[in-house]
């Protein structure tokens, strides 16, 4: 079949080897090249907008030699730097499959109603009532985004004022409570929201990273003596510094004291509530009235898939409804009988979040589930939290490493230590080290601060990640450590 249009369609078998360029990528081999030959990919690359096109099989011979080979290497078994992977062979596929025949998550056919089938299953997963409403987002940004605008229309309401309607009240003040440890993610949902930055109060954490609830109460009433209204409390199920989880049944309880909402921002550590030994923890978040979760993260969906789920659906709709358009709801025809799948929009979506457009992501949350099943992921999510409590042990036993929080999760926070070196030396000395073990390609961490102590923070989610390289890290930030002291001795102290 002929197509009159300059682009190639159809015929997916021109893509073998590019199949086989992604198998190769996927080994890691060698030093990682991305960074160090970025003056010659980008040369090829960056070429002026061309006036006619070179043809599907230069795209291909280009995405085959130069694009993929300098891909991004955060699925290599010692990446466990922030808290992001790349995709399985499932989620993979199912994102192939759904971009050619599933592109639009709206109307009657199969991955519409995997939309709503994976969500149920995630409610299923994670313990949350069957009457929840759930809607696939691009990530944890959007999550908290659609969840906290669920909030504001709710407690605007509460007021007597629709806000998706007729906007915020301008005599009224609004605060969001969360811990100081939360996502700035929160901070700018807040300021699409018109709520503003400076309204979410970062209260304290104790000495475990959880949010002090004294601290919280105090705060409460000394915003209302002042006039302000809590809009919601957000409580945070890992913390993405060091995977602290918020007491969700205390703070439960002081959202029904100020009769007001609470939001769960799990999108890192919502899948922690699988590994029994930490279960426990989680008690009351089927409670609250709003949780933000990342299958992109933990469940190594391909980036991109986050989900909101809200207690109250129809507050969700009032917060995001489009209103009936001639040419979406108008196009709809009343029939009974669906015989064309675009008779019907299927299970909607468009109304309850920030796209009316989107892909279908639930079915790579759909295919993963169907492949490793419950047991699966929970297997992961226990074997990660074992690499961060064994690595935890190494740093323990080791003479020149220091543990700096507690391990909660697959969040482990260390540093490379001496009595000779002042904090600022080696707050400096670890940084060098983690560039030091960036630049060898095998190991890949992250860096945070505790406490004012600059710490080697790796997370492990990443499914390929092995016990070796848990053991690596211990061994190898030892090594440069003492191999950089003498450098770090010499620098005077501040």
């Amino acid at each position: 079949m002929s197509y009159p249009d300059d682009a190639a369609f159809g015929d997916l078998s021109v893509l073998s080897p590019l199949l086989n360029q992604l198998d190769r990528f996927n080994q890691f081999e060698g030093p990682d090249p991305a960074g160090r030959r970025q003056h010659s990919w980008k040369a090829h690359l960056g070429t002026p907008l061309p006036e006619e096109g070179a043809g599907i099989d230069r795209v291909l011979a280009d995405l085959s030699e130069w694009i993929v080979p300098n891909g991004l290497r955060n699925g290599h078994p010692g990446f466990c730097g922030w808290v992001t992977t790349s995709p399985t062979t499932s989620g993979t596929a199912a994102t192939l499959a759904s971009t050619v025949a599933g592109s639009q998550r709206v109307w009657v056919h199969a991955f519409n109603y995997l939309e709503h089938l994976s969500l149920e299953w995630l409610k299923e997963l994670f313990g949350f009532p069957a009457h929840w409403h759930g809607t696939y987002t691009t990530g944890g940004s959007s999550a908290n985004l659609i969840a906290l605008g669920a909030a504001r229309q709710w407690a605007v309401e509460q007021q007597g004022i629709d806000p998706s309607m007729n906007g915020l009240p301008k005599n009224l003040k609004w605060r969001i409570y969360a811990s100081s440890e939360v996502h700035h993610v929160v901070n700018r949902a807040a300021a699409i929201l018109g709520i503003g930055r400076r309204s979410v109060i970062g209260v304290p954490v104790n000495q475990a990273g959880e949010l002090d609830l004294d601290q919280l109460r105090n705060q409460i009433s000394r915003d209302r003596a002042e006039g302000y209204l809590p809009m919601a409390i957000v409580a945070t199920a890992g913390t993405v510094n060091t995977g602290a989880i918020d007491p969700m049944r205390a703070l439960r309880q002081i959202a029904d004291e100020e009769q007001t909402w609470l939001h769960v921002d799990g999108a890192y550590g919502m899948f922690g509530i699988l590994d029994d030994r930490v279960s426990d923890r989680y008690d009351g978040v089927a409670e609250a009235d709003s949780v933000a979760l990342d299958p992109h993260k933990w469940l190594a969906a391909p980036v991109g898939n986050g989900v909101a789920m809200v207690r109250d659906r129809d507050v969700m709709g009032r917060a995001f409804t489009l209103e009936p358009a001639a040419y979406l709801e108008g196009s709809i025809g009343e029939q009974t009988e669906v015989e064309s799948p675009f008779d019907a929009f299927g299970e909607i979506f468009h109304e309850y979040n920030l796209d009316q457009s989107a892909p279908s992501r639930g079915v790579q949350v759909w295919a993963i589930l169907r492949e490793i099943g419950k047991q699966g992921i929970i297997r992961r999510v226990v074997r990660h939290n074992d690499f961060a409590r064994h690595l935890a042990e190494l740093v323990q036993q080791a003479p020149n490493l220091e543990l700096l929080s507690p391990v909660v999760l697959s969040i482990c926070c260390f540093r490379f230590q001496h009595a000779d070196l002042t904090d600022s030396q080696l707050n400096d000395l670890n940084k060098r080290l983690v560039a030091v073990l960036r630049a060898e390609g095998d190991l890949v961490p992250s860096m945070t601060v505790v406490n004012g102590k600059l710490a080697i923070r790796p997370c492990y989610i990443n499914p390929r990640s092995r016990l070796r390289d848990v053991q690596l890290l211990a061994r190898r930030a030892e090594e440069i450590g003492l191999e950089l002291l003498p450098e770090f001795r010499e620098s005077p102290a501040e």
